[in-house]
């Protein structure tokens, strides 16, 4: 596992090109060998991974720490036999912590504070954007519509423990579906996640999103800590009612019999059309996790 590990770490290195698509699978060696013999094992494969990428490429010892800390967390947890939806919160716990590790690495040691450098790529080319569409187009609508993006841009630095968080979900979710169809094939099991129309979040997460809704107003005006914990959690509560929300959906669908794509098709229209599609899931799954919705539709179904 530890020689797959760097033969996926030399291609990445080696050809840039398919880099985006290895990094979402590097974490799986891990996953896989602290499933079969559990944390320790796993921890002396980090602790060589680690040894070798810094002897002989430094630069890319910050993709073994993310790979190894996320991989651990979550291998530990499928070799325990926790649920897949426990196993991948637990994985993207590791992940955060790894994201963490590169962002506090690189501002100590390189001297590079990474969510800096990212505003100021984003506020050169929206200063680039910007001086383009200015010259080509004029109008009160499109003033408007530059502002509310520099706006979006100087509100990014906010919401960046939102954006850890669901990358760290989006790396977890990749390395253990990744992970369960390398066991399926080795081992002949039917390793698996719930189905996604099963999922239901429990009620506490309406207080806490109701919570950090009251308190994101109170505080709106502020750059206090109170304000960004207020924040963060209002975002990713929110995101996780909306998930509910469509996974009612899914559900409903199902137990409706109807086609698979209108489902689908609620999906893509939330991206679309977010301010009114989307809004209309947060409401559901508000729903849906306070009050037993699901048993009404299985009552009249019967």
């Amino acid at each position: 596992m530890t020689g797959l590990y760097l033969l996926l770490l030399l291609v990445i290195i080696f050809v840039p090109v398919m880099g985006p698509l290895l990094l979402m699978i590097l974490p799986v060696p891990f996953v896989y060998y602290s499933y079969r013999y559990g944390g320790k094992a796993g921890g002396l494969m980090f602790m060589a991974t680690t040894i070798f990428t810094l002897l002989f490429a430094t630069v890319f010892t910050v993709f073994t720490l993310l790979a190894g800390i996320g991989g651990l967390f979550l291998g530990i947890a499928l070799h325990h036999k926790r649920s897949s939806y426990e196993a991948l919160a637990i994985g993207s716990v590791g992940f955060v912590i790894g994201l963490l590790g590169i962002l506090l690495i690189t501002q100590l040691f390189l001297g590079v504070n990474l969510m800096d450098e990212l505003q100021s790529g984003m506020n050169q080319g929206y200063g680039t954007f910007e001086r383009i569409f200015s010259g080509l187009l004029e109008g009160e609508e499109v003033e408007t519509d530059l502002a509310e993006i520099g706006q979006l841009i100087e509100f990014i630095p906010d919401i960046v423990p939102s954006i850890l968080a669901m990358s760290g979900v989006m790396l977890a979710f990749v390395s253990q579906w990744t992970t369960y169809k390398l066991i399926n094939r080795i081992e002949n099991q039917t390793l698996g996640f719930t189905d996604f129309k099963n999922i239901k979040l429990p009620t506490s997460i309406l207080w806490y999103y109701f919570v950090a809704m009251i308190l994101n107003y109170v505080t709106m005006d502020g750059n206090d800590l109170a304000y960004l914990a207020a924040l963060n959690v209002f975002i990713l509560t929110g995101a996780l009612i909306v998930l509910q929300g469509f996974s009612f959906v899914f559900f409903y669908a199902w137990k409706k019999k109807w086609s698979k794509a209108i489902p689908i098709l609620v999906v893509v229209f939330s991206i679309l059309l977010p301010g009114i599609v989307m809004y209309l899931v947060r409401i559901i799954g508000i729903i849906d996790i306070g009050f037993p919705m699901r048993e009404r539709v299985e009552e009249k179904k019967e």
